[in-house]
């Protein structure tokens, strides 16, 4: 009989078998998110509760084992796992039942060698690292060891990436089709991670990020990666995947707590998932400014656009303008082209920057320069400032893009906080400026309207 149900496709499952943190930066918490935010269904068997925050773990009580293999059984019976990943497994006793659990059910799995706490607590009992050597590593898929478990389990010393590599091929002999050595402590400029897969070696690099939101970043690593696995990429591709989540979610971590707070694997799913709402957003923003025809003495003479970011916007691409800018017309003004990601360098470079400081300064429209409405700015209540172009260094105006960058930059200083409006009075080929920064485009749309108003009265 035919039915909607029928139609729909199976959603991958996968199962973490790893300790609770009661912080929720870790552990069944940080793979439940990640899972979520990568479009997996996330199922869990829990081996062990621990007390702990953001700077220690206070306490641990592992499950009874064949608590941990009945919940497997219960998953596995039922939903069904397309792939495992372990966290913290604590004994030799719950190590030795996963692995028999994985050789029932057979599915792939991934190994996170949870051994110590970043606060330096112990999370796998030092007796129970031969169990895990001899009865999970062989039945790994992959295992994704930071520097020091890869020390410990390679037994040998790891300062560089060379060295990452020998300890990656000879924990592969143990028995796991690949090894990721995750970069995160090797001493090199950038952070590299280390697949050894196949006979071969492949890295991953990214920038070095001086933040305190590491907490969990291992567990939601290769959550990612089990994910990644579950919807059938290669290992390669899933390791590059995962890669990508947590060097954003450490990016825009979670500031809470007293010590390391919690990455935020969530931060992806946040961003892709508004692309939509904010290219909606402008569209109504643009409809607004074009049925007001007085809008058109204030655009410059380059133009006006209005650009709007994503949550977490990293580059050019995670902000939508209006392509070909808004220009002056007969009637008022017209958008010259259709509202994509990616076509207005100049507003991104603001938004990019000033969010750095105020993560909520999201949209930014350039208005034409004068001193009448920088008055009704003032008037309207809006915080001021500026920067000076003719002051602009030499080794920032020869490099291209630099110039908006150093120029939010001094106008932050100058007031020591940050602005709803910046303006600049131009130099030698440069057009004079104001930008106008909100929270939405349809917004901040709406606020040129009435200040267009009221610069026709006046």
């Amino acid at each position: 009989m035919f039915s909607i149900e029928n139609m729909k496709g199976k959603v991958p499952v996968v199962i973490t078998i790893a300790g609770s943190d009661s912080g929720g930066g870790a552990g069944i918490q940080a793979d439940l998110k990640t899972f979520a935010a990568l479009g997996v269904h996330g199922a869990t068997a829990i081996t062990a509760v621990t007390a702990q925050n953001t700077v220690d773990v206070v306490s641990v009580e592992s499950l009874e084992p064949e608590m941990i293999r009945e919940q497997i059984k219960a998953v596995a019976e039922d939903i069904g796992i397309d792939v495992g990943k372990t966290g913290m497994l604590y004994t030799e006793e719950i190590i030795k039942i996963v692995s028999e659990e994985v050789s029932r059910y057979k599915f792939s799995l991934v190994v996170d060698p949870v051994m110590v706490a970043k606060s330096g607590s112990l999370l796998l009992k030092p007796e129970a690292v031969e169990a895990f050597k001899r009865y999970l590593l062989p039945k790994a898929t992959i295992i994704t060891p930071n520097r020091f478990e890869a020390e410990r389990l390679a037994d040998l010393g790891i300062k560089s990436l060379e060295d990452a590599k020998v300890a990656a091929k000879k924990i592969s002999e143990m028995g796991p089709k690949a090894v990721v050595v995750k970069g995160g402590h090797l001493d090199e400029k950038e952070a590299v991670d280390v697949l050894y897969y196949k006979g071969n070696f492949k890295t991953y690099q990214a920038s070095r990020l001086s933040v305190k939101t590491t907490h969990g970043t291992g567990c939601s690593f290769s959550a990612a990666v089990a994910a990644g696995l579950a919807k059938k990429l290669s290992i390669p591709e899933a390791v590059g995947k995962a890669k990508e989540i947590v060097t954003l979610g450490i990016k825009f971590g979670l500031n809470v707590g007293k010590g390391y707070g919690p990455v935020n694997p969530t931060a992806y799913l946040y961003r892709e998932s508004s692309r939509y709402k904010v290219l909606m957003n402008l569209d109504r923003a643009k409809a607004l400014l074009e049925f007001s025809s007085e809008v058109a003495a204030l655009v410059p003479e380059v133009g006006m656009n209005l650009a709007m970011a994503v949550p977490y916007a990293e580059s050019i691409n995670d902000i939508a303008a209006i392509d070909g800018r808004i220009v002056k017309t007969f009637e008022g003004v017209k958008a010259a082209g259709n509202i994509k990601f990616g076509c207005s360098s100049h507003l991104a470079k603001y938004i990019l920057e000033i969010s750095k400081y105020h993560e909520k300064k999201a949209a930014a429209i350039n208005l034409k320069f004068s001193e009448e409405l920088l008055r009704i700015l003032e008037k309207k209540g809006m915080t001021i400032s500026y920067y000076d172009r003719r002051k602009e260094p030499k080794q920032i105006k020869i490099v291209e893009g630099r110039t908006i960058p150093w120029g939010v930059e001094k106008a932050i200083k100058r007031i020591r906080k940050v602005p709803d409006v910046i303006y600049h009075r131009g130099d030698v080929g440069k057009e004079p400026m104001i930008v106008v920064f909100s929270e939405q485009a349809y917004d901040l749309a709406n606020f040129v309207v009435q200040l267009a108003k009221e610069m026709k009265k006046e």
